[in-house]
């Protein structure tokens, strides 16, 4: 919408043409959704415990955790709603990946929000079955996934990238559809089993979308793209307004969500925030790099996969509690150490994940 407004100012002042500018939109997303979120979440907050719309606490869990039973949760509307406008404000709204990773980011909004909805107003524990959530979730992520494969129009959109490696690209075909799908679900389900603790979860989404926004960047200039030797996408540059308006909600929903958290975020904003970071990834190729830099994303339910075989084929446990914050909870850990303790090897995990940029 800003560029339509920048179109008719640009005639009064040619000042007004740095507003054309990706990076200046960038920072704009950034500081109008992190203006946003810090305007709306009080607001939010009060709403949220007027109308009794709190946590419930899961009666195996922690007993720290007793004392967060009735704390606001939901919060993850606000993220969504900082980044919508954010991008609708200052995003080329007729770049289609714009499109597609905003629709999805929402749909996956949408099927929290009916899951968090049952749990906390219609009293039902169990909220959306894992079953009907999955194959909501499906359908959002093949749409996109066949879409993107359809509408491709350079061949790099859908080859497979190695990182570390210059040359070394795969023709996935219709596996594209596949692996889109697998990433965009299982960054979904991955962030939402993250979210377990104050902040836990979206400070490393924070750093992930911002480093996926500076992949985006690069792989949208052809210059950069083919001077690092990574494919060149063309229009995905637009893609670093949506990270920024990540990186500046995320910051926003902090101020709130850090430890004693005054608000959760509920399935509404980690499966959205999951869903966001995997389409990125995906339209930018550079999936296997996030794994990298979801590490803990990756660590949260590789713990969950292992806990339950090994009770199912064992009846033994290999943790405490799953996923594996719990398991440090119960050895004694207090809850800020962990979080932060968590957060320095995202950062880590996602200077790895820029460094592939070099090490090629």
């Amino acid at each position: 919408m800003l560029l339509l407004l920048v179109d008719y100012l640009s005639n009064i002042d040619s000042g007004f043409r740095v507003l054309h500018y990706l990076t200046f939109r960038t920072i704009l997303g950034v500081l109008t959704a992190l203006g946003i979120s810090l305007l709306i979440g009080p607001v939010m907050i009060r709403k949220l415990a007027s109308n009794k719309i709190g946590q419930s606490v899961r009666q195996d869990g922690p007993q720290s955790h007793y004392s967060k039973s009735g704390t606001p949760t939901m919060g993850g509307t606000m993220i969504l709603f900082s980044v919508a406008i954010s991008t609708l404000l200052c995003a080329d709204l007729g770049n289609r990946y714009i499109w597609v990773v905003l629709l999805v980011t929402l749909a996956h909004g949408i099927i929290g929000f009916i899951d968090d909805y049952k749990k906390v107003m219609l009293g039902n524990s169990d909220g959306l079955s894992a079953r009907s959530k999955l194959f909501w979730q499906s359908v959002v992520a093949l749409a996109a996934a066949i879409y993107l494969f359809n509408s491709a129009q350079v061949p790099a959109e859908t080859r497979f990238i190695v990182p570390f490696f210059k040359n070394i690209t795969l023709n996935l075909g219709w596996g594209y559809v596949v692996m889109t799908y697998l990433v965009i679900v299982g960054s979904s389900n991955a962030v939402n089993l993250t979210d377990g603790l104050d902040g836990l979860a979206i400070m490393p989404t924070v750093m992930i979308a911002a480093a996926l926004g500076f992949f985006a960047y690069l792989s949208g200039h052809i210059n950069f793209s083919q001077y690092l030797a990574i494919p060149h996408i063309p229009k995905a540059g637009e893609l670093v307004v949506f990270c920024g308006a990540l990186v500046g909600s995320g910051l926003g929903f902090l101020w709130f969500n850090a430890y004693p958290a005054m608000v959760f975020m509920g399935d509404v904003g980690a499966l959205a925030l999951g869903a966001a970071l995997g389409t990125v990834a995906v339209l930018v190729r550079q999936e296997v790099v996030l794994v990298i830099m979801g590490g803990i994303f990756v660590m949260e339910t590789i713990s969950v996969i292992i806990q339950v075989a090994s009770y199912k084929t064992r009846k033994k446990r290999v943790f405490l509690m799953a996923p594996i914050h719990h398991h440090f909870e119960l050895k004694g850990w207090p809850e800020p150490r962990i979080i932060v303790r968590f957060w320095i090897i995202s950062v880590i995990l996602v200077l790895i994940g820029l460094a592939t940029l070099k090490l090629r």
